[in-house]
């Protein structure tokens, strides 16, 4: 246990902002899988790939993942539907 009152206030709140982070990640993390699972239903993939998107944007506003990482991403989630679109 810290000694000083500020650093156990800075542990107590990033304690917080760690189990924040962790449900924005594995919320991330259940998206993508769902994703990958809607191969063979085009039109679901595409409405939650458009979801996924929106919560890769928030999570980037709200600093939980890096720009660079949720941008790749992205383009890995439209490489799939254009696949997707190009089997059909």
């Amino acid at each position: 246990m810290p000694n000083i009152a500020s650093a156990a206030k800075r542990m107590r709140s990033d304690a917080k902002k760690r189990a924040r982070n962790q449900a924005v990640l594995s919320e991330l993390k259940t998206l993508s899988k769902k994703l990958s699972q809607l191969a063979s239903n085009p039109e679901k993939a595409k409405t939650t790939a458009a979801e996924l998107v929106t919560r890769y944007d928030r999570a980037v506003s709200k600093g939980v993942i890096p720009r660079g990482r949720a941008d790749r991403r992205k383009s890995r989630i439209a490489a799939f539907l254009s696949k997707l679109s190009k089997k059909q």
